[in-house]
């Protein structure tokens, strides 16, 4: 006999997982529109101070929650994710919401067709909750938007959450969503979830179609996921990755994904030397010697990886030169309006590259080679590269946005890897920190795996949603 649905109070609904929530589903405990309603009356009542959404159509969230709930009363459930209540990141297209970008004059660009993993959510059956923040243009990492406000981070208001997805992560920490979908080019996926105490994966390069998302720089877009267990992370990347046609860098598979099948007393684990060298604050260092003691066995033979011919800071600099210059002809016409103008920041960020010659194009084009050749190297060497998420906490807002966040995603950007970002402790402060994972391409399902199993030993996820923090 099933317990009743009011037994699941609003708040223990908010704080279940992906999997939890499919179970309550299938069961009968909760329907889908029970479940949309309990994160509708949640955003209404946090995102006017966390602003993590900057699009809403409660109606038609309804109209798509109730169609779930006919399907599962029916026995006709549509795929995976019946039911399940997701935000979108504001650079995917959505079949009749605005795609802003972050940008004045795209306010009302209604997109006419879905994102190729938008479609492949509602086809799955998930309810769209609507549309969340990010910096202007997705170029930044502080989701600090001068257009469409500042997404303020759920542990500590006055701290920022890190981007481009910074909207995406905040809302699944704060319980405002069951998982959100965004991007990730240089970490902008990785970045935010660091920060915001959850988990996030970028998939290897082409593993999810990209058709539908507003370019950064094609060779480095990437679908992201953020949820708050990495058994979610799975469901989804199984729900979403697929080869597409119409992507023109989508990956066709000869092989599926490989599967996961290291053995934890036999993985070959590489550490950076340096890591102080290379940026990472005392606090942030302390916290990740503590997490790779703690995961000895998990972590099997640890091994020192010598990254000194490995220029971090001009890889980065690089993936974010093909960034600006691939911008300013994406969006020439927003440059060009002027009755509603970007930002002089963007502006001087995509004028820089227009400055540059071709010459300079080419030379950052090939770090990505380069970033290439470096990690086969690492990976002929070891099976998984461990190393922080971010060299230092979220950043108060108040301080400038730190230049160098992306400092330690870069490489799988650049790479074309893929890389889990999970919970590994908090600051004396107590703001998130976050652990990654970083894989040869093909080996998300066992970065997954070894991710989940260390997330269990390190146990520093927080209980969903955090405690906002004024």
């Amino acid at each position: 006999m099933n317990t009743s649905s009011a037994e699941l109070d609003a708040l223990r609904i908010r704080a279940a997982s992906t999997c939890q929530t499919l179970h309550w589903l299938a069961s009968g405990r909760i329907d889908a529109v029970q479940l949309a309603e309990a994160y509708l009356a949640a955003i209404a009542a946090l995102n006017p101070a966390l602003n993590a959404y900057v699009g809403l159509d409660p109606e038609r969230t309804r109209a798509q929650a109730a169609a779930s709930a006919r399907r599962r009363a029916g026995g006709r459930s549509l795929g995976r994710l019946d039911g399940i209540p997701v935000a979108i990141k504001d650079n995917l297209d959505v079949a009749g919401w605005a795609t802003s970008v972050g940008l004045p004059a795209r306010r009302g660009q209604v997109a006419a067709t879905d994102a190729a993993v938008v479609s492949r959510l509602l086809g799955a059956g998930a309810v769209v909750l609507g549309k969340t923040n990010l910096d202007e243009g997705a170029l930044g990492a502080s989701t600090r938007n001068p257009h469409y406000g500042t997404t303020v981070n759920p542990w500590q208001r006055d701290h920022g959450v890190g981007g481009s997805s910074g909207g995406a992560a905040a809302a699944v920490a704060a319980g405002l969503c069951v998982a959100a979908i965004g991007s990730d080019s240089l970490g902008s996926i990785r970045i935010p979830a660091s920060h915001c105490g959850v988990f996030a994966l970028k998939p290897t390069h082409g593993e999810i179609s990209a058709r539908g998302l507003v370019p950064a720089a094609r060779r480095l877009d990437t679908v992201g996921l953020i949820a708050r267990n990495v058994d979610d992370l799975t469901v989804l990347l199984q729900v979403l990755a697929g080869y597409d046609a119409e992507d023109p860098r989508s990956r066709k598979r000869r092989v599926a994904l490989a599967p996961p099948d290291w053995e934890p007393g036999r993985l070959r684990c590489g550490i950076p030397q340096d890591l102080a060298g290379l940026g990472t604050s005392p606090e942030v260092l302390a916290a990740f010697e503590q997490a790779v003691a703690g995961l000895r066995h998990e972590l099997g033979e640890q091994r020192a990886i010598d990254f000194s011919d490995y220029p971090f800071a001009r890889a980065r600099r690089a993936g974010l030169l093909l960034m600006e210059a691939e911008m300013r002809q994406t969006f020439a016409a927003d440059l060009a309006d002027t009755a509603r103008p970007v930002s002089d920041a963007f502006r001087a960020m995509l004028d820089f590259a227009a400055a540059k010659s071709a010459v300079d194009y080419v030379v950052a084009d090939r770090m990505l080679d380069a970033s290439v050749l470096a990690a086969r190297r690492v990976f002929a060497q070891v099976d998984v590269l461990v190393l922080p998420t971010t060299p230092g906490a979220a950043p108060r807002l108040d301080q400038p946005e730190p230049v160098d966040q992306a400092q330690f995603t870069c490489f799988a950007s650049l790479a074309g890897c893929p890389a889990v970002s999970i919970p590994m402790g908090r600051t004396s402060e107590g703001l998130p920190l976050g652990l990654q994972f970083v894989g040869p391409p093909g080996s998300d399902l066992r970065l997954l795996e070894l991710a989940g199993v260390c997330a269990a030993a390190l146990d520093a996820a927080p209980d969903y949603p955090v405690p906002a923090s004024a």
